[in-house]
């Protein structure tokens, strides 16, 4: 009888707290983005910021909340930064066609909508593929490209490869609320390690700044039970990307990656900067997925990469 009472107590506890937790990861999210009808559907997108426009594409896990947390670094340069939310993810629709080029064309309905002619454009992780097919298909609206540590088999051959058991455990716990909130709380090391590709050693040896920044990244894929469907669109896009003639890029591109980097980004960025004419190569040897330790350097680095291409377009009036 003891056990029991103590049992149902536990489990009470442990209700309170994650639905706590549920609506304080929806109450985060409340207020900071609009959402437009594009014609694929709905897009939701966030705006910080004064000054020149800059489009920031998300990766796994996030949403305009990421965008928006990823950038952050470049407010203090002078950007207004414009963060949608990418197919599947949070308020943004999901079409029947969740392809990378037709996630475009809703970039640029919405660019329309804030009358931009032109911006630079970054994409981070898997938005690295949202962002170069803006690129090519879009050349006259891309002030730059820049990717970072993008993630995209293009060697064929997975860094993360899992076995069916593991894709399965995957796939349940960006599935469902309860299980990644119970993740983060007793295997927060694994989550680092596999879902931000970082060694946790390495973030525990960080500053409290960067320390921080990881943990807000990570915490902010709650709740992902609003972000799945394009979790799981992104584990199949970029593990079996579609066929991309890099050497058509006719932009500016700066590619950033880091070599520690458990997705093997670096691989990647090395292959794009090879293929793509106007080029521009940084590899930070240590850092992981979430560049820790160089995100000052990383925005710094943008800032004058796009500050060198020329003038940067303000909105227009049309």
């Amino acid at each position: 009888m003891i056990i029991g009472a103590a049992a149902i107590a536990v489990i009470a506890v442990v209700a309170a707290s994650f639905s706590a937790d549920v609506r304080r990861a929806e109450k985060r999210l409340s207020g900071r983005s609009e959402v437009i009808q594009t014609g694929v559907g709905k897009l939701e997108y966030g705006v910080v910021g004064a000054g020149h426009p800059f489009l920031m594409i998300h990766g796994t896990g996030g949403g305009f909340d990421q965008g928006l947390t990823f950038s952050e670094g470049l407010l203090g340069h002078g950007f207004r930064i414009i963060a949608p939310s990418r197919f599947g993810y949070l308020r943004s629709d999901f079409p029947a066609d969740p392809s990378s080029e037709r996630q475009e064309d809703a970039f640029v309905e919405l660019l329309d909508r804030l009358h931009i002619d032109r911006v630079p454009i970054a994409g981070g992780s898997a938005g690295a593929l949202s962002a170069v097919q803006f690129a090519l298909r879009y050349p006259e609206r891309t002030a730059a490209l820049i990717l970072l540590v993008p993630a995209a088999n293009l060697r064929n051959g997975d860094p993360v490869e899992m076995t069916p058991v593991q894709q399965f455990l995957v796939r349940r716990l960006t599935t469902s609320n309860f299980l990644f909130w119970t993740a983060l709380k007793t295997s927060r090391d694994q989550m680092i390690g596999t879902l931000l590709a970082t060694d946790p050693g390495l973030v525990k040896r960080a500053s409290p700044k960067d320390r921080r920044r990881v943990d807000r990244i990570l915490d902010q894929i709650m709740p992902v039970g609003q972000r799945w469907r394009g979790m799981l669109n992104d584990a199949k896009l970029t593990g079996s990307p579609a066929t991309v003639d890099l050497a058509k890029i006719t932009v500016p591109t700066l590619v950033i990656s880091v070599e520690d980097d458990r997705f093997g980004t670096a691989a990647t960025a090395k292959d794009i900067s090879a293929a793509v004419p106007r080029s521009k190569l940084v590899i930070y040897p240590q850092g992981g997925h979430v560049w820790v330790g160089h995100d000052d350097d990383v925005w710094d680095e943008v800032a004058k990469f796009v500050a060198a291409q020329g003038r940067i377009e303000q909105p227009s009036r049309r």
